[in-house]
């Protein structure tokens, strides 16, 4: 069976019907924005026990991070994310997300040939390629620090 391209367009629409962007961008700006208000409410929580602020820096992440983790562990955060779409990915809560997920995926095929060798299937490329950028923008800072 060969199909055209108009044809194949025809049958990806119908089977396909459009998103309702308006609503997704708005549920995304509400859920992610809901998500950095919950952040800062931890950093006020943290301050208000006489944490310093250098360590807030560190704990507010930490804490979030093990939040989404959990939330990924109990099948809530796919919930959660398919209604808030980038609004879940963006935050930190997506790298965590996407650490937890590949985890329990392969979690029948051992802890070190299944979740360990797994694990970052998703993050492991942001991870490298993030490293590497930040390496080639701090030499280039470096650069221009220099010449000026």
């Amino acid at each position: 069976m060969s199909l055209s391209g108009k044809e194949y367009e025809k049958m990806t629409k119908k089977a396909s019907p459009p998103s309702p962007k308006i609503l997704n961008l708005i549920k995304a700006f509400a859920i992610g924005g809901l998500i950095c208000v919950i952040g800062e409410g931890f950093s006020k929580f943290y301050e208000s026990m006489g944490v310093k602020e250098k360590t807030i820096t560190s704990l507010v992440p930490c804490t979030i991070i093990i939040i989404a983790a959990i939330l990924t562990a109990l099948g809530v955060f796919d919930k959660i994310a398919r209604h808030a779409g980038a609004g879940t990915i963006v935050p930190i809560t997506g790298f965590a997300n996407s650490i937890v997920s590949p985890a329990m995926e392969f979690q029948s095929e051992g802890r070190i040939l299944g979740t360990g060798a797994n694990m970052f299937k998703i993050a492991g490329p942001v991870i490298v390629y993030g490293s590497a950028a930040a390496v080639i923008y701090g030499a280039i800072y470096y650069v221009v620090q220099v010449l000026l």
